[in-house]
C-alpha cells in the first residue's frame, strides 16, 4: 500500500472508533512504517517489547526515534524475572529453548497490548518468510483485533527507496553488517545476503511468535 492508501485506512479505523497501535523492534526496516505512522497520526501508540536482551544500539535508536518524529512510544516488557527465565541447568532460555523465551518475552506481553485494542499495526513484509508471503493485508488476531499489515506488498528496494527520500536515521549496527535485528543472543551478521538467516542462526526457526502465534489460523 503506498502513503495515501495507509493514511485513508488508518483514518477509516479512527472514524470506525478503533483502537489502533502499532509495534516495532527498531530496526533499519522498521523505520518506514514508523515515520509514515508519524506523518499521519504521532497519537497512534508504539509499542516496543523490551525483552531485556536488546542490543544497547537498539534501545539508543528507539530513543532517537521517538525524539525526532514525536512518537508515541510505549515499553512493555515480560512479568517474568530473568531469574525464572533459564532451564534446568540454568542457562537462560535463549540457549535451549527460544520458542519459549520468546514467547514470555514477547508474545505474552503483545497478547495483553491486543486485549486492550481494536486494530494492531504491524510492518511484516511478504518477501521476508514464508510465514508472512501467505499473510494478508487485513486477518484476525486473538481477541477479536484486526491485524493491519500496510507494507505487505512492498520489498526490500521499496524501504531502501523511501529511507533515500526522507533521509532517515539508520539503525547503528546495519553499518557493521547487521540487517535483521533482534535479541542480542540471537542475532549475527548477516551471511551470504540472507538478511532473516542471521536470526536464530543454525536453529529451525525463523519467527518469534508474533507472526505465528497472534494470529487467528485460518480453517
Amino acid at each position: 500500500m503506498d502513503f495515501e492508501n495507509i493514511k485513508k485506512k488508518l483514518e477509516q479505523y479512527k472514524s470506525e472508533g478503533k483502537r489502533m497501535f502499532a509495534s516495532s523492534s527498531f530496526q533499519t526496516h522498521s523505520i518506514v512504517l514508523l515515520h509514515i505512522i508519524s506523518r499521519i497520526d504521532k497519537e497512534i501508540p508504539i509499542y516496543f517489547i523490551n525483552t531485556g536482551f536488546l542490543f544497547p544500539e537498539t534501545i539508543a535508536y528507539k530513543d532517537q526515534l521517538a525524539k525526532e518524529f514525536g512518537l508515541n512510544i510505549i515499553d512493555t516488557k515480560s512479568d517474568v524475572p530473568k531469574s525464572l527465565q533459564k532451564d534446568a541447568k540454568g542457562n537462560f532460555l535463549f540457549t535451549s529453548d527460544p520458542d519459549h523465551c520468546c514467547h514470555i518475552n514477547k508474545v505474552q506481553p503483545l497478547d495483553g497490548v491486543l486485549a486492550d485494542n481494536d486494530v494492531w499495526i504491524n510492518g511484516v513484509r511478504a518477501d521476508q518468510s514464508a510465514v508472512r508471503k501467505a499473510m494478508e493485508v487485513e486477518q484476525e488476531a486473538p481477541h477479536d483485533v484486526i491485524r493491519f499489515h500496510p507494507m505487505l506488498d512492498w520489498s526490500k528496494k521499496d524501504i531502501y527507496q523511501y529511507l533515500k527520500e526522507w533521509n532517515l536515521p539508520r539503525h547503528p549496527l546495519e553499518a557493521q553488517g547487521y540487517d535483521s535485528i533482534g535479541c542480542e543472543p540471537c542475532t549475527r551478521k548477516m551471511m551470504m545476503g540472507d538478511d532473516r538467516g542471521s536470526r536464530w542462526f543454525g536453529m529451525k526457526k525463523t519467527e518469534c511468535g508474533l507472526n505465528t502465534d497472534l494470529v487467528v489460523k485460518k480453517k
